[in-house]
């Protein structure tokens, strides 16, 4: 019995104390990303996080005037691209590769990631379905 009224009591006090504080829900694509900003462009990886709920690529773009921007490029999750047979030993740090996707609402340097293209000419699709995103590139797309 006791230990059953201190379970109640801590899950009501955790609840107390996370009930004032917002929790990260999963977005839609359109509340973070612009359908009507795509970006495409080569760059070289230069991190990469295989994180849930999505996986993030960051990437380095050398501008025409030498410049180099980083961005960091949204994915699926890691379950959904190791299922596509993409694994952390396909994008070794320095790969170079270019990247298809949709730049954040802000006008960051982020980007929810359609497609990577890499240098032997292999493309993977790098979101999930359902997505929201426009036109959803998938394997049986890529077919067509």
């Amino acid at each position: 019995m006791r230990t059953k009224m201190a379970a109640a009591f801590g899950i009501s006090v955790l609840a107390s104390i996370t009930g004032g504080v917002p929790l990260l829900a999963h977005h839609s694509f359109s509340a973070e990303f612009d359908a009507k900003r795509p970006v495409s462009f080569r760059a070289t990886v230069t991190k990469v996080e295989w994180t849930n709920p999505h996986t993030w690529f960051h990437v380095a773009v050398k501008k025409p005037d030498g410049t180099v921007e980083n961005w960091a490029i949204e994915a699926g999750s890691p379950s959904v691209l190791f299922r596509r047979g993409f694994t952390k030993a396909a994008l070794p740090l320095g790969t170079e590769i270019v990247v298809d996707g949709y730049q954040a609402r802000d006008g960051s340097r982020r980007a929810n990631g359609r497609s990577m293209t890499l240098s032997n000419g292999q493309m993977l699709f790098l979101g999930s379905p359902g997505t929201g995103a426009p036109y959803e590139l998938t394997p049986q797309n890529l077919k067509r």
